[in-house]
């Protein structure tokens, strides 16, 4: 990819443009809805006012990619929880057992789950009368008597309004406590990977968490002259994930992944009894969503703050009835914000090409960038009527994994990476950043921003197998960046 010339500044325009994109979508459904207080929403680390008081519903990032070790099928990735202290006993981290949490995918077109795959936990003592601690000695398996509080969870699919369970009293892999409690985590790890009916993997449990950003970019956009780089503000922390690993034919269209390639992702959380009045809800269960997370950083940085916790109700279907967030998702503020602050120029709007990425997937009839990438109109046998723009963060699964990952996936010719689904190691961030400030049209990167929030990879590397992510931190995350990993 050429370089542009521009002077050095912004980086984190990307993310928000993302986020723009997003922000239009919700904007128009804030005018139909009403919600009640208490309900907690987002996406992403406490992205939206109300989910950043309900961290077990915050939903924090979405991958989607073919695992070089098996290109037959896909890796689904979501975490949950954000920033959780490696010692933050002694209760530590659960996923919520009033929540439900979902992976979804759109292989039609049409903005609605053809596909949902549901992990629904229970929670239980062993003794809650006489203990008070997370376990009471050391624990080296999943049944281990010592291991006091335990989670397990059903996993379910739903395809054409039919709910199948395919597995039951799943356990999840436990908080990482530290050395002397779990001296073998990795073994306790891979006890809570099973085999999934039809073909696949699952996992639920802790992980370190696999985003990697500088964090300071929201002191006005990395301390206003680009002094606030560098650091990696989401080292240390841990997360909690639910992984699949699926084969591609049961995703796609038809189970025909060779003529219908393009699926798209979103994960959302349901909360069961919250109180949201919404005007388009056409599901009519207890169940209501309180968080959804497509595209990363949309609704952080996209959304604006009056419509951040509406987005987080909507299905992707609506995002087009939201004209306030479409709107914002055309002429976007964050390239105006970097403008002002680094003098950069902002690209001229509308910007059909942020509609595309977002909204649309990527495809010669969709928009100005000229490439067949990720439009759900590439399957052969879609609707091309019932096709709505829908922000979901789409993958062709016909691009095969590459050996050798380039952070800045598509932008610099990688089409395995983001905005093609999304890998661990894709700079999202710095992606964001060059997308939103136009190179994703001009087939240039923007010079003055091509160094990003300077944090290219994660603190500790993924794994090469499923479920890929890093294990838990144990050390704590005030022991400063030097100090050791408790082993």
């Amino acid at each position: 990819m050429k370089s542009n010339s521009a002077r050095p500044r912004s980086r984190r325009v990307l993310n928000q443009s993302l986020l723009v994109l997003g922000a239009g979508a919700l904007a128009t459904g804030l005018a139909a809805f009403t919600l009640a207080p208490g309900v907690s929403s987002a996406s992403s680390h406490r992205e939206a006012p109300l989910i950043a008081g309900d961290p077990r519903a915050d939903n924090t990032d979405v991958y989607a990619y073919t695992s070089l070790d098996r290109p037959d099928s896909v890796t689904l990735l979501a975490n949950w929880i954000p920033f959780e202290e490696p010692n933050g006993g002694p209760n530590f981290y659960a996923f919520g057992d009033d929540l439900r949490y979902n992976i979804k995918i759109d292989n039609n077109g049409d903005g609605d789950s053809d596909i949902t795959y549901t992990w629904r936990f229970r929670s239980s003592y062993r003794d809650d009368a006489n203990q008070f601690l997370y376990n009471t000695g050391q624990v080296t398996s999943l049944n281990d008597p010592d291991l006091n509080f335990r989670q397990v969870y059903d996993l379910v699919v739903t395809t054409g309004g039919k709910s199948t369970v395919l597995l039951s009293g799943v356990p999840a892999a436990p908080s990482r406590v530290g050395p002397a409690s779990m001296p073998d985590y990795a073994a306790l790890r891979n006890q809570a990977v099973r085999n999934v009916p039809g073909g696949g993997q699952t996992f639920a449990g802790q992980a370190e968490d696999p985003f990697f950003a500088d964090l300071r970019v929201f002191d006005l956009l990395y301390g206003g002259n680009l002094s606030e780089r560098g650091q990696d503000t989401l080292a240390g922390y841990n997360v909690n994930s639910v992984a699949l690993q699926i084969p591609k034919k049961a995703l796609a269209l038809k189970g025909n992944p060779g003529r219908n390639p393009v699926i798209g992702v979103w994960s959302t959380t349901d909360r069961q009894g919250v109180q949201v009045s919404d005007s388009r809800d056409k599901h009519g269960d207890k169940w209501k969503q309180v968080s959804r997370l497509g595209n990363p950083l949309v609704n952080e940085v996209v959304v604006p703050l009056k419509y951040k916790d509406a987005f987080n109700t909507l299905n992707p279907d609506q995002d087009r009835t939201v004209q306030p967030v479409v709107d914002k998702v055309l002429d976007p503020i964050l390239p105006k914000l970097i403008q002002q602050v680094y003098g950069i120029p902002a690209p001229a709007a509308p910007r059909r090409d942020l509609f595309e990425i977002y909204l649309t997937g990527i495809c010669k009839a969709c928009g100005p960038i000229q490439a067949d990438l990720n439009a759900h109109r590439l399957n052969k046998d879609a609707n091309l009527k019932k096709i709505v723009p829908a922000e979901e963060l789409r993958l062709n699964m016909a691009v095969p994994p590459t050996t050798s990952p380039n952070r800045y996936g598509v932008l610099a010719g990688d089409l395995a990476g983001f905005p093609n689904g999304r890998r661990l190691t894709d700079d999202v961030i710095d992606i964001s950043l060059q997308a939103v400030e136009g190179a994703a049209q001009t087939g240039r990167l923007v010079p003055a921003l091509a160094g990003g929030d300077q944090v290219d990879t994660n603190e500790v590397p993924f794994g090469t197998s499923f479920p890929y992510l890093a294990l838990p931190h144990t050390k704590s995350v005030n022991s400063g960046p030097n100090a050791p990993e408790k082993r």
